[in-house]
Parts: structure tokens; C-alpha cells; sequence
């Protein structure tokens, strides 16, 4: 039997836009070291509306599941009003997670 998306260790991508008080705060840096300790793929950047941040990974879903939580902590400093999540099947196209400008 193969794995379905909802399966804990399916690779899936997880998109989200991170709005609230999430630019000047390191929200990417913080994105970044937790997406590197979980071996996601993919990458974080800030919107232009200067109120946002995007979040494109990709790894098991799990990993991603966590990932989800710390961006709706976020780090100090930063007030996370709402994330907008969308998931779908992972693209492959990533090698690593980096911060995009």
C-alpha cells in the first residue's frame, strides 16, 4: 500500500503566508533554523505588503506539521495574527531551505 498525503511520513509541500507583525522581528531567520533542524526543503521570504511572510517547504508531513506550529508562534518579537495554509504534493524541485529575497 502506498502512503496517502495525510500520512505523518508522506513528502508533501506546505505553503503559507504568515501575516501580523513578522517583518524586522528575524521571522525568516527563525523560519530558517527551524525548517534546517527538521530537513525541510524549500524557502521563506517577506511579502511585499510589508505585513507578511511566505513560507514554501517541503519534507514528511509531520516535520512539516511542526514547522506549522513555530510559525504560529513565532519568535520573539513578532505578534502572528493569522497563517494561510495550503498543502499539496511536494515538487521535488528543492535541495536545501534558504532564506529568499
Amino acid at each position: 500500500m502506498g502512503e496517502t498525503p495525510e500520512s505523518p511520513t508522506a513528502v508533501v509541500s506546505l505553503h503559507a503566508i504568515v501575516r501580523g507583525r513578522v517583518q524586522g522581528v528575524n521571522f525568516r531567520d527563525f523560519v530558517y533554523a527551524r525548517a534546517i533542524s527538521l530537513g525541510l526543503t524549500g524557502y521563506v521570504r517577506n511579502v511585499r505588503d510589508m505585513r507578511s511572510v511566505e513560507v514554501v517547504a517541503e519534507g514528511q508531513r509531520e516535520r512539516l506539521e511542526r514547522l506549522l506550529e513555530h510559525l504560529r508562534q513565532g519568535p520573539r518579537g513578532a505578534r502572528v495574527h493569522s497563517v494561510d495554509v495550503q498543502w499539496g504534493e511536494a515538487s521535488g524541485q528543492y535541495t536545501q531551505f534558504r532564506v529568499a529575497f
